[in-house]
C-alpha cells in the first residue's frame, strides 16, 4: 500500500502540471530577462574563465562553484536518462530536451542571482544560501515555513537521489564488469567520500574542480570519436530528431499525436532531471562563490544547464541515433553501453569509468546540498552527524534493493521544486532589476573605455 501511495504521488507530482509549471516559470523568466540567458552565453564563458579566482566574499572560486554544481547534475542521467527518454519518446525526445534546456537557462540564472543576493553568513562565518534563504530573506519572515519545507525535502532527497542510488549503481557496475564485491566497493566509496567531506565545501569544490572537467573531457572525447566514425550519418540523425519531434516516431507505435506528446513529455522530464533547472539544488553551491556580483555568478551558473544538456546530453543522444541502437529492444544504460561497445575498443570499459566518476561526483555535490538544508533547519550542530549519516548511507546503498528508494527520491525532488518555483515567480522582479542595472553599468563602462581609447 505504501508503494502504491508513492507511485500515485510520483505520477501526480511529475505529471503535466509540474512540467507546465517548470516550463512556464522558465518562459516567464526568459521573457522578463529579454533573452539575456541566451545572448549572454559568450559573456558567461568569459566570466567563467576569469572566475578561477574570485573577487568578493565567499568560500570557493566562481569556477569551482560551477564545477560543484555540475558534479551533481552531470551524472548517470546524462547516460541513462537520455537513453530512457529516447526509448520512450523516440529521437524527437532529444529535441524537446533541447527546448527545455534553452528555457532552463533563465531559470538556473535566476536561481543563482537570488542565491547570491540573499545569502547569509552562518554561525561558523561561512557564506550560505539557496532557495531556503531567498525565500526567507526575499519573501519575508512570514514565508520562512516555505523555505523550511524546501530544506526538509532537500535534506531527505539527497539520500535517495544522490547517495544510496548512486552508490548502488556504481557498485553494481563494478561487480558486473570487474567482479568487484559490493562490500568492497561500498567500503572504498564510503572512505573516499568521507575523506573529502572532512574538508567541507572547500575540499568538495577542489575535488569537483579537477574531476568534473576530467570526466567531461573523457566522455566527450569518446562520444566525439563515435560521431566522427559515423560522420556520414550525423546529418540524417539531426533531421530524424527534429522530424520525429513534430511527426512522431514509428518505433513507439500508436497514433502520431500520442507519439509526439510522449516525445515531448519524455524529453522535458528527463532534461529537467538531468540539469536540475528549477529544482533549487545548484544555487546552494553558487551561494558559496567568492563574488561581489549576483548577476556575474548567475551568468556562470546558467552554463551548468548549457554544458549538461545542450552539450553532454546532446552527444549521448546523437551517438544513440547514429549507431541505430535506439530502434531496438535495449533500454537505459544497456542501450548506451551497446552503442559504445559496438564502436570503440574497450567502449564498455570507457563507459563504466564515466559512470563511476559521474556517480562519485554526484555523491559529493549533493552531500553539500543536503548538509546546507539540514543546517538551515537545525543549525551548525547537525553538520557532523549529517556527514556521518551520508557516509553510512553510501555503504548501505551498495547492499540494498533500491526501487522504492528511487521512487521516494523522485517524490522528494519534486516537492523541493514547488517552493523554489513559487519563490522564483514572486522574486522575478528582483532578478530583472539586478540584471538591468548590472548590464547597463557594463555597457556604460565599455562605452567609456572605448571613448577613452579613441581619444
Amino acid at each position: 500500500m505504501f508503494e502504491q501511495i508513492i507511485d500515485t504521488m510520483r505520477e501526480v507530482i511529475w505529471g503535466p502540471g509540474m512540467l507546465a509549471l517548470l516550463l512556464g516559470t522558465g518562459i516567464y523568466l526568459s521573457i522578463g530577462l529579454k533573452g539575456i540567458s541566451i545572448t549572454k552565453i559568450p559573456y558567461a564563458f568569459k566570466q567563467l574563465f576569469k572566475g578561477r579566482k574570485g573577487s568578493g566574499e565567499g568560500e570557493i572560486s566562481p569556477f569551482n562553484a560551477l564545477m560543484t554544481a555540475l558534479s551533481s547534475t552531470v551524472g548517470t542521467g546524462n547516460i541513462v536518462g537520455v537513453a530512457t527518454a529516447i526509448a520512450l519518446g523516440g529521437p524527437g525526445a532529444l529535441f524537446w530536451m533541447w527546448c527545455a534546456a534553452v528555457i532552463g537557462l533563465a531559470t538556473k540564472y535566476a536561481e543563482a542571482v537570488l542565491a547570491v543576493h540573499y545569502r547569509e553568513t552562518d554561525e561558523l562565518g561561512k557564506k550560505v544560501g539557496g532557495p531556503m534563504y531567498y525565500i526567507k530573506n526575499g519573501l519575508g519572515a512570514k514565508w520562512k515555513w516555505l523555505g523550511m519545507l524546501f530544506a526538509f525535502f532537500g535534506a531527505l532527497a539527497g539520500f535517495g537521489l544522490a547517495n544510496t542510488v548512486q552508490s548502488n549503481a556504481v557498485s553494481q557496475i563494478l561487480q558486473s564488469n570487474f567482479n568487484v564485491p559490493t562490500l568492497v566497493s561500498g567500503i572504498v566509496m564510503s572512505v573516499l567520500v568521507g575523506i573529502v567531506l572532512l574538508g567541507g565545501i572547500k575540499r568538495i569544490a577542489e575535488v569537483a574542480g579537477k574531476l568534473v572537467p576530467l570526466m567531461a573531457i573523457i566522455y566527450l572525447l569518446a562520444t566525439m570519436s563515435i560521431l566522427i566514425l559515423n560522420a556520414a550519418e550525423v546529418p540524417a540523425a539531426v533531421f530524424l530528431i527534429v522530424d520525429t519531434a513534430f511527426n512522431g516516431a514509428a518505433a513507439t507505435g500508436g497514433f502520431v499525436g500520442a507519439t509526439i506528446m510522449l516525445a515531448l513529455q519524455s524529453g522535458v522530464a528527463r532534461g529537467v532531471f538531468s540539469n536540475e533547472s528549477g529544482l533549487g539544488s545548484a544555487p546552494i553551491a553558487h551561494a558559496a562563490a567568492e563574488t561581489n556580483s549576483p548577476v556575474r555568478q548567475g551568468s556562470i551558473a546558467m552554463l551548468g544547464t548549457f554544458i549538461d544538456t545542450l552539450i553532454i546530453c546532446t552527444m549521448t543522444g546523437l551517438v544513440l541515433v547514429v549507431t541505430g541502437v535506439w530502434d531496438g529492444e535495449l533500454y537505459g544504460a544497456a542501450m548506451t553501453s551497446a552503442a559504445f561497445s559496438s564502436q570503440l575498443p574497450f567502449g564498455d570499459i570507457i563507459l563504466t569509468l564515466c559512470i563511476i566518476l559521474f556517480g562519485f561526483t554526484t555523491m559529493l555535490g549533493w552531500s553539500y546540498y543536503g548538509e546546507r538544508c539540514a543546517e538551515f533547519l537545525l543549525g551548525p550542530k547537525v553538520i557532523v552527524p549529517f556527514r556521518v549519516l551520508w557516509v553510512v548511507g553510501i555503504f548501505l546503498g551498495t547492499q540494498m534493493s533500491l526501487e522504492l528508494v528511487w521512487k521516494m527520491s523522485d517524490v522528494l525532488n519534486g516537492m523541493m521544486a514547488i517552493p523554489n518555483l513559487i519563490a522564483l515567480v514572486f522574486l522575478a522582479p528582483v532578478v530583472f532589476r539586478l540584471s538591468r542595472e548590472y548590464f547597463a553599468e557594463e555597457e556604460q563602462a565599455t562605452s567609456d573605455a572605448a571613448a577613452q581609447k579613441a581619444s
